[in-house]
């Protein structure tokens, strides 16, 4: 049996102090890293190509067109060189890329069709999350229990999807309700989803939701917007 064929996508936005440290951690089991400039005024798309990852300009603001962009490429691909499975992760070093392969693995060993990789029953640095992120994760992955029976405990950038289940969950959102929208239209397809413990750190530089008023209420309004939305 072939080894699964593994794409990495990481939306990324002024990222020249961390995306090369992600990078080198992903594990060399992967067939592309596929960093998407999501209109980067830094030198974040040389220091990727630097470290041998593909990229791709989505000058549109967003993080959910970002992935879309990550998307299009491996369409493009030709047929064998397409993907078993797409790991997405987030390029400020938060996340710990070399959990990959944990990330994957009840893929490959229960056949599960979607991992998130919880922060919320993994192992966080104190303040590495804001209150309103630990609290809106709590309350989108509560609606979703409620409304749709699917047990979540985070939103966390860090999943693992088999290819073929992302083409059917058929993406549209262009910004923060990206995740939300996965996990949501997942659940209403009943695909076989779990989650497995991550570790989570301080970023490298500010965050573009959180680290604003205005960006946190909009991240707040538009997971809320998309979990009522598909009812």
């Amino acid at each position: 049996m072939n080894p699964p064929i593994i794409d990495v996508i990481i939306p990324v936005l002024n990222e020249e102090d961390s995306i090369g440290k992600v990078i080198a951690d992903i594990p060399d089991i992967v067939q592309d890293i596929i960093v998407c400039n999501n209109g980067s005024d830094d030198n974040t798309a040389e220091v990727a190509l630097s470290k041998g990852a593909i990229v791709v300009n989505q000058p549109i603001k967003g993080y959910g067109i970002a992935c879309l962009k990550g998307m299009e490429y491996i369409a493009n691909k030709s047929k064998d060189k397409q993907p078993d499975i797409v790991v997405f992760l987030d390029g400020d070093y938060s996340d710990y890329p070399e959990e990959l392969t944990k990330i994957i693995a009840p893929i490959l060993e229960d056949n599960m069709d979607i991992v998130i990789g919880s922060r919320a029953i993994g192992e966080r640095e104190s303040g590495s999350m804001m209150p309103q992120q630990v609290f809106g994760n709590w309350l989108a992955t509560t609606l979703i229990r409620l409304f749709y029976g699917y047990k979540f405990t985070d939103l966390g950038p860090f999943r693992a999807i088999k290819y073929d289940k992302l083409l059917e969950l058929n993406m549209i959102d262009k910004n923060f309700g990206w995740t939300v929208e996965l996990q949501v239209k997942a659940a209403k397809k009943k695909m076989k989803c779990t989650e497995v413990a991550v570790k989570y750190r301080h970023r490298i530089g500010e965050s573009k939701v959180t680290g604003t008023i205005k960006g946190s209420v909009m991240a707040g309004y538009k997971i809320l917007w998309t979990i009522f939305r598909y009812l």
